[in-house]
């Protein structure tokens, strides 16, 4: 079996101009040294000291590397740049989330959140694809057709362009505002792993951006024979978007799951590695008015997830134009939450931030694909 949507190039090169080296994973920071024509004995200092300086110091000007001498300096410039993606829209909520619009290429566009207040600090949201297959029927990302998989160095970049707008390099800096990153913006994330996981492997780095893999957090809609390898890969923590506790339901809601049915994946969940009381497994469940949210439902999440070391994160429906669900009332919520946690399990509800910029969980969907469609109606 197999669930590969593997459109990743790990060797991909921009197609014009210089490389930027900004997001670069180590074995690509190195062979681009020698690719400058650093000789094989130095390449591999060369690459540690410029990884230190563009993924912990975050420069954005080879004469800020210092500890390399002026003319090689002057090399690297000429063979390459630290340019960024481009953002095209930065938006700001009254919540203080921030949104951006990134441009990764000619009609290759990916939406980034900061969530400022979450984990011990804030959270960056970031995407791994450009767009979606999975159609999830409450999403509207789900609604926008899948462009491409993103790169590990463009799944970086997202970070290092959300570090330069909180000004937080370098990376040891105290009172940092990023400490967590959840893969839960666009796309299905285990259906870009490799980049995905060259991505972590990046952000983790010790001497780069140093984010400690058990503040990352992978959200998959169930991509059952990719679990256990995310976890393999990355040990970073695992959510999963359940959303119904029954087959009828989900098919509906997350088509997926007619390929990989809810006992399926619940076998794959409790095989996870290191599944433990410390590394729970996160469940988020949309709360859909009439749809999911009853007492009912309540009760047989809980036996669901018997014996799962467990959290479950309460979504209230963040509506979206055209979408077919309105967001459960929030006494209907309430109930819902109170009787999981008479069972023994944390279910927090969680506050919608960013709804006024479109930035919250569901909502992500590039500005381009939204004028594109607006322009075919007119």
């Amino acid at each position: 079996m197999t669930a590969a949507l593997n459109i990743y190039d790990p060797s991909a090169k921009p197609t014009a101009g210089p490389r930027s080296l900004a997001g670069l994973t180590r074995p690509q920071m190195l062979e681009a040294m020698k690719s400058a024509g650093v000789e094989d004995r130095k390449a591999k200092m060369r690459a540690e000291q410029v990884w230190r300086w563009v993924h912990h110091h975050g420069v954005t000007d080879f004469e800020a590397m210092t500890n390399i001498a002026k003319d090689q300096r002057g090399s690297l410039a000429k063979a390459f740049t630290l340019a960024r993606p481009e953002i095209v829209e930065r938006l700001v909520s009254v919540d203080g989330t921030r949104k951006y619009l990134i441009r990764l290429a000619p009609g290759v566009e990916c939406e980034t959140v900061y969530i400022p207040d979450v984990g011990k600090s804030g959270a960056l949201c970031v995407s791994s694809q450009v767009g979606c297959t999975l159609n999830c029927t409450f999403c509207h990302t789900g609604t926008q057709k899948l462009v491409r998989n993103l790169t590990a160095q463009e799944i970086a970049a997202q970070v290092i362009i959300a570090r330069d707008d909180l000004e937080e390099w370098p990376t040891s800096a105290e009172n940092r505002k990023i400490t967590n990153i959840v893969f839960m913006g666009m796309g299905e994330p285990l259906y870009n792993l490799d980049a995905v996981s060259d991505s972590i492997d990046i952000m983790s780095d010790g001497d780069g951006m140093a984010i400690g893999r058990r503040r990352m957090t992978v959200s998959t809609s169930g991509v059952v024979p990719k679990i256990q390898e995310l976890g393999t890969r990355t040990r970073a923590m695992l959510a999963i978007s359940l959303h119904a506790t029954n087959d009828d339901l989900r098919d509906v809601l997350v088509p997926l799951n007619k390929k990989y049915p809810i006992a399926e994946l619940m076998d794959a969940i409790r095989a996870y590695p290191g599944l433990n009381n410390s590394n729970r497994v996160t469940f988020e469940y949309v709360m859909l008015k009439g749809v999911n949210d009853s007492p009912a439902e309540a009760r047989a999440l809980v036996q669901l997830l018997k014996g799962v070391p467990s959290k479950i994160n309460l979504i209230p429906f963040n509506p979206w134009p055209g979408s077919p669900y309105e967001c459960s009332d929030w006494e209907t919520i309430e109930t819902f939450a109170e009787i999981v946690n008479r069972a023994g399990y944390a279910s927090p509800i969680r506050t919608p931030r960013g709804r006024d910029i479109f930035a919250a969980c569901g909502q992500l969907k590039s500005e381009s694909e939204r004028l594109r469609a607006s322009a075919r109606k007119g």
